[in-house]
């Protein structure tokens, strides 16, 4: 069962609200001695958590389906670099990292449970099986995902988090769970960062600028690249070459620089040609990994009145560990 993206949460009766987790979506099932955990596109994710593997098949239950997200958590924040690294093909490897950090499963929905088939069933049926399941199974490393039923507490989670929850899901109460189905509502947090240019792209073929490459200051001082933006309409487009023509010929990025560099760059060449680090942008982005923007961001405005040495990672949002989110969350209702 999967989500459409939504710039607003419902407000109409019969929504079950939760937060929304950065990890890999995952479908454990135990029939019997076998555990199997399978990612949302199928392929098994068995050998990358044997920590998981060995969690469940030691639950006196020994019969169900459950959908949830794995998450690694790092310090204060979840770690999806952490979770990337476990997709490694050396077992001795993975071995070392789930015991040096283990994984823990958020549970936010119940399918099969001993002989009955849940699936058909109403959210609100699958929902009270699942907190059973996790009273009686419950711990640090299987997590239940907190819910309320008032939009209010909804968007107070998106408020009092400082941008670091990811989002809002919305599930109507009285549906069945619908697979393969965008059937789910999401709202995604917005956040922003200021950033400094610090080089562009051309594109392939036409000769127009495809992207502005981002960067942000490190503590030393140094301008690490952490991004693209391309997110420009044809008449933006237009002018950008007008734009960043002053600044050409600058020193580019001082710190982790993008592959590729070349001063020669044609406008028919996917390298990277340098700016001098003057020009600020805004831009909206979603999630942070190994202190780099995960997916390319959107363009929001010019920043002139932007200092670019104000540009620095202090500014970015990292998100919550569990336990911080459900505190938030379930403080709500206490």
């Amino acid at each position: 069962m999967e989500a459409k993206l939504v710039d607003v949460l419902p407000d109409d009766d019969g929504w079950q609200f939760e937060p929304k987790w950065d990890g890999f979506r995952a479908l454990i099932m135990r029939n019997g001695d076998r555990v199997s955990i399978k990612s949302k596109s199928g392929k098994p994710l068995d050998r990358y958590f044997p920590e998981l593997v060995s969690l469940f098949a030691q639950l006196s239950e020994n019969n169900f389906l459950l959908d949830g997200e794995i998450v690694l958590p790092q310090g204060d924040a979840l770690s999806f670099d952490a979770l990337q690294a476990r997709l490694h093909p050396a077992a001795s490897r993975i071995t070392k990292l789930s015991r040096e950090t283990p994984a823990q499963v958020v549970l936010f929905d119940c399918l099969w449970l001993g002989q009955i088939d849940l699936s058909k069933e109403p959210l609100t049926s699958r929902r009270a099986r699942l907190e059973e399941f996790h009273v009686r199974h419950g711990s640090e490393m299987l997590r239940l995902s907190p819910i309320s039923l008032e939009l209010n507490d909804a968007k107070g989670w998106l408020a009092r988090t400082g941008g670091a929850l990811d989002g809002v899901m919305a599930k109507r109460r009285d549906q069945p769970y619908l697979a393969g189905e965008r059937a789910m509502l999401k709202v995604k947090q917005k956040r922003t960062a200021d950033c400094v240019v610090a080089g562009f792209r051309y594109a392939a073929e036409g000769g127009a600028i495809a992207s502005l490459l981002l960067g942000l200051f490190n503590e030393a001082g140094k301008i690490d690249h952490v991004g693209f933006t391309s997110s420009f309409d044809d008449e933006a487009r237009a002018v950008l070459e007008a734009k960043l023509s002053p600044y050409l010929g600058g020193s580019g990025f001082s710190g982790k620089a993008p592959g590729a560099q070349s001063r020669w760059s044609t406008k028919r060449s996917s390298e990277w040609v340098p700016l001098a680090p003057e020009l600020v942008v805004e831009v909206l982005y979603d999630q942070v990994t190994a202190s780099r923007f995960r997916h390319g961001t959107r363009f929001l405005r010019w920043r002139p009145d932007k200092a670019a040495k104000q540009c620095t990672f202090e500014q970015l949002v990292f998100e919550l560990r569990p336990a911080e989110i459900e505190t938030v969350v379930v403080g709500d209702r206490s």
